[in-house]
């Protein structure tokens, strides 16, 4: 894996994947390819520890990007005490993220703003699909097994293919971490690609739990792996795990899709997911994103947050944007 940054944002040989994203087909499994790659701890913590420094975004140009960062947003709710009318709530959310008020001070009143997607356990799918009807929203259901991953696969492919027939039109998969920590490559191929082959016409969305991972070139390995067996997206974490989303992983991780779009021409989307609770964490993100790949991949086709507070406090800085004053945090539902 190479250490060095890419000249302004500039992602060299991707000129195939400009006109649009599609979905990734995958590529035969290369084991020499996956066995090559190597990852330079000590440059990946000097890249990602120098980014707060040199990038400073402030102002107006503050306010676009954090609105940029809104409509990424994988609006998520996960919990054990979810209901039909929590996940309502959340979705009329998702359809209205920012104040109109906020909005029209900031003068983007018309601006028709939604998150990406709002993503739920399946027997919350029908509430989020009758909420969500007619938005320009996509429906995401978490699967497999989530969040350990560890049912028999037959029972996570039904999973799969019975959230597909509730409307789901992305699913978040999670992989066995023990074929990653075993360095059996070709077993995570075939479950991914099996996976895959289940989600039919649904968007995949392949979770790393890279917390549970041990090491950055698994993370890179598991990554490689996961997009030649045909995921549409790599994903950091389920949120569940000790330690969720960093800096170092993405770096890691978008190096991985990058040269997976050198070798193939296939653009393959990310997300970080977990830990990414304020909207200075998000412009860091999003700042990396577009150093590492380039503008192409600043859009809900390539890139999420997955996320729910995240909103409440990127709401409150727009606020502030907008009134030169800071409200309480209970003023913003996701907060």
């Amino acid at each position: 894996m190479s250490t060095e940054s890419p000249p302004k944002g500039q992602v060299p040989a991707l000129h195939a994947v400009e006109g649009g994203a599609g979905r990734n087909p995958g590529t035969p499994l290369n084991l020499d390819v996956i066995e090559a790659l190597r990852v330079n701890l000590s440059a990946v913590e000097r890249r990602v520890g120098a980014l707060g420094g040199r990038r400073s975004v402030k102002k107006d140009w503050q306010a676009a990007w954090l609105l940029k960062a809104v409509s990424l947003i994988d609006l998520t709710t996960l919990s054990g005490d979810d209901t039909d009318g929590k996940v309502r709530r959340l979705c009329a959310k998702a359809r209205s993220p920012v104040q109109r008020d906020i909005l029209k001070a900031l003068g983007a009143g018309d601006l028709e703003l939604t998150t990406a997607a709002v993503c739920v356990y399946h027997d919350m799918l029908p509430a989020a699909r009758e909420a969500l009807e007619g938005a320009h929203i996509e429906l995401a259901a978490v699967s497999t097994g989530f969040p350990a991953g560890l049912s028999p696969l037959e029972t996570r492919l039904a999973e799969i293919r019975a959230s597909v027939a509730a409307g789901a039109s992305e699913i978040d998969i999670v992989i066995s971490r023990r074929h990653a920590l075993t360095g059996n490559w070709q077993a995570l191929y075939d479950e991914v690609k099996t996976m895959r082959e289940a989600c039919g016409p649904a968007h995949m969305k392949s979770i790393l739990a890279t917390g549970e991972l041990g090491t950055l070139r698994n993370v890179a390995k598991a990554s490689m792996v996961c997009m030649m067996a045909g995921s549409d997206f790599i994903k950091t974490s389920t949120g569940k795990e000790p330690v969720n989303a960093t800096l170092p992983v993405t770096l890691v991780m978008l190096r991985m899709i990058r040269e997976y779009a050198e070798m193939t021409g296939q653009a393959v989307g990310f997300k970080p997911a977990g830990g990414i609770s304020t909207a200075k964490d998000a412009l860091l993100y999003l700042v990396l994103l577009k150093e590492e790949l380039g503008t192409r991949w600043l859009q809900p086709e390539l890139f999420r947050f997955g996320a729910s507070s995240l909103l409440g406090d990127i709401e409150r800085q727009l606020e502030h944007a907008a009134t030169g004053r800071y409200s309480a945090g209970f003023r913003h539902p996701m907060a």
